[in-house]
């Protein structure tokens, strides 16, 4: 805290809707802009341009950055390659170096010296596993990887590390996508505002999560049909217990139905949780995702709770009068496990009763 103070650090409270409102409108900008534009995460986007001198990319990407920000109000970086890979690294540099005043133009020759800067687990497409490996065989920068052999990569990290070496020698391997990839997967957890030990907490956070997740389901127009369920304590309080597992079921009839998914969440947590531990999170993550038209009844399975009727009503008044107008009992109302969003930023752009006030 005393750091904080000193230093006059601003701290702030998560604010997702707020963060996908700001995400939807740059990606507009970006699309008024330029024809071709893959919307890669709420906070990335890549951008085809025609080939161009470095002082012309360099033009349009100061253009580019000054617009959203006039039009938007926060600071992009912009960052220029002949491959994404290599675009993420203009990007990281443009970012971390001010002087580049937040444009940065990879040049085509004798960029070598720039990769060679740069730590392997910071190349995009890296986890913490591959760069463990890499570093145990000697690679340890984007410029090593680059030149890394091809057959060792293949082997080691499989076709995937290799596409990512050639993306650093400036051959394009992944292309633009007009439209994102089909999901496989939906996530939603969150970390407790404070640790919970008793399982009836842990049930209601769960049940939260689960009809946040089958909420997005819902909107993709697809249903589950397996459910895996995860609880994790601290592990940054190494003095006390520390307790990690997780569970998948796979269900007979793939559903979307809150109710549904909320019943089989629950049942996978009563297996997992043991008592004695202070549990940090809880999550689940919907799997095997297809289209909603797939589910056909089962002759051994009784008719799913909470049927297409109910959970479309459900979504309308939820889209009208805001999540959680209408939730499952399980969720609970108090919820003194939830963050506490206490030094949460005003939502500026989606909250009527937030709106900021001109005098």
């Amino acid at each position: 805290r005393d750091l904080i103070a000193a230093h006059q650090v601003q701290v702030f409270s998560s604010n997702y809707p707020l963060y996908g409102d700001l995400s939807q409108r740059v990606m507009e900008v970006l699309g008024q802009l330029e024809p071709e534009v893959e919307v890669y995460s709420i906070d990335e986007a890549f951008i085809r341009l025609p080939a161009a001198m470095p002082e012309a990319l360099l033009a349009n990407g100061r253009h580019l950055r000054a617009t959203v920000k006039r039009q938007v109000g926060i600071p992009v970086s912009v960052g220029f390659g002949p491959t994404k890979t290599l675009a993420k690294i203009a990007n990281r540099i443009a970012k971390q170096q001010p002087e580049h005043g937040g444009v940065f133009v990879l040049p085509e020759q004798g960029h070598d010296a720039l990769l060679a800067a740069i730590e392997v687990g910071d190349v995009w497409g890296i986890g913490r596993r591959q760069s463990q490996k890499l570093r145990l065989g000697g690679i340890r920068t984007a410029l090593d990887l680059k030149n890394a052999n091809d057959t060792w990569l293949r082997k080691h990290l499989t076709v995937t590390g290799l596409r990512t070496s050639t993306e650093l020698r400036g051959v394009s391997c992944l292309p633009l996508t007009d439209s994102p990839p089909a999901k496989q997967s939906i996530t939603s957890s969150r970390s407790f505002g404070q640790p919970v030990t008793d399982l009836a907490g842990l049930h209601e956070a769960l049940a939260s999560y689960v009809a946040i997740a089958a909420a997005k389901l819902r909107a993709e127009r697809l249903t589950a049909g397996c459910v895996q369920v995860y609880l994790t304590t601290n592990r940054f309080r190494a003095r006390e217990p520390q307790y990690a597992n997780s569970t998948t079921v796979s269900l007979a009839l793939p559903t979307a139905s809150t109710l549904e998914l909320i019943r089989h969440a629950v049942a996978a947590l009563g297996q997992l949780y043991r008592s004695g531990f202070a549990y940090q999170k809880v999550g689940v993550t919907l799997m095997d995702l297809g289209a909603a038209s797939r589910g056909q009844p089962h002759l051994f399975c009784p008719p799913p709770k909470g049927g297409e009727a109910l959970m479309t009503a459900l979504d309308k008044v939820n889209t009208r009068w805001g999540r959680d107008t209408l939730h499952s009992g399980a969720e609970g109302f108090l919820r003194p496990w939830k963050n506490k969003q206490t030094m949460k930023s005003p939502s500026y752009t989606t909250s009527w009763h937030e709106l900021p006030v001109v005098g």
